[in-house]
């Protein structure tokens, strides 16, 4: 009898831009100006801009009373 070996889904540590957007069911814009009012930790390999998934579920997870826009003067 043989047992076979399911491989469980790799679940990431961290997530692109593009990927927390979605991940939160905002856009990708929003996930910049969140990232700009230090509302997420970005963490940068090389050029790119991630966001760690338990910073994310944090962020998910807290009330919000403040609405998601520019920061003024920002970039």
């Amino acid at each position: 009898m043989s047992i076979s070996h399911m491989k469980a889904p790799i679940s990431p540590v961290r997530l692109d831009r593009k990927g927390s957007a979605a991940y939160l069911s905002l856009s990708v814009r929003s996930v910049d100006y969140l990232i700009q009012q230090e509302r997420l930790k970005p963490v940068r390999d090389g050029g790119k801009v991630f966001v760690m998934v338990a910073d994310l579920d944090r962020y998910a997870k807290a009330d919000h009373n403040q609405p998601i826009r520019p920061v003024a003067g920002g970039r």
